[in-house]
């Protein structure tokens, strides 16, 4: 009996093994993750951004409670971040004023106000402001996009 080499010239392609990938498997695998990064990276900076703007937002949280705790004390609003007894550092973000205003025209007896600005880019949002007072959000006087809003869910 005669025995035949594998791989040898009179044996069919068809029974040939295959190693490796062809041209277009591996052009549909990189278009693939093309699409999906077209989608994800978007989001992921939209939520990168948002946990900034978050962090401004328990800041400024703090900062009224601090206020109210002064108020409580004083009768009045602090005018200073250094009359206030809080412990929370400034959020990295943001440019951080040192002073309250008086919200509406009022003064600080019955109002107060703090604005910060994001500072640095953001991520294709451009500048904005998030902005608090006695009340709390103040989304007449802030600017920030709804799409990283931390109040808005």
């Amino acid at each position: 009996m005669a025995s035949i080499a594998l791989n040898s010239p009179s044996e069919p392609r068809a029974a040939r093994t295959r190693k490796g990938f062809s041209l277009v498997e591996l052009s549909v695998v990189v278009i693939i993750i093309g699409v999906l990064a077209a989608f994800g990276v978007p989001r992921l900076l939209q939520n990168v951004e948002r946990s900034k703007a978050s962090e401004a937002y328990n800041y400024l949280a703090a900062v009224r409670t601090a206020q109210e705790r002064y108020y409580a004390r004083q009768g009045t609003y602090a005018a200073d971040f250094a009359d206030l007894d809080m412990t929370q550092s400034a959020p990295t973000y943001f440019d951080n004023p040192t002073t309250f205003t008086a919200s509406g025209g009022g003064d600080l007896e019955t109002s107060w106000q703090l604005t910060l600005t994001r500072a640095g880019a953001s991520s294709g949002y451009g500048a904005y402001t998030v902005t608090f007072n006695q009340d709390g959000f103040d989304s007449a006087n802030s600017d920030i996009p709804a799409a990283i809003n931390p109040s808005q869910t």
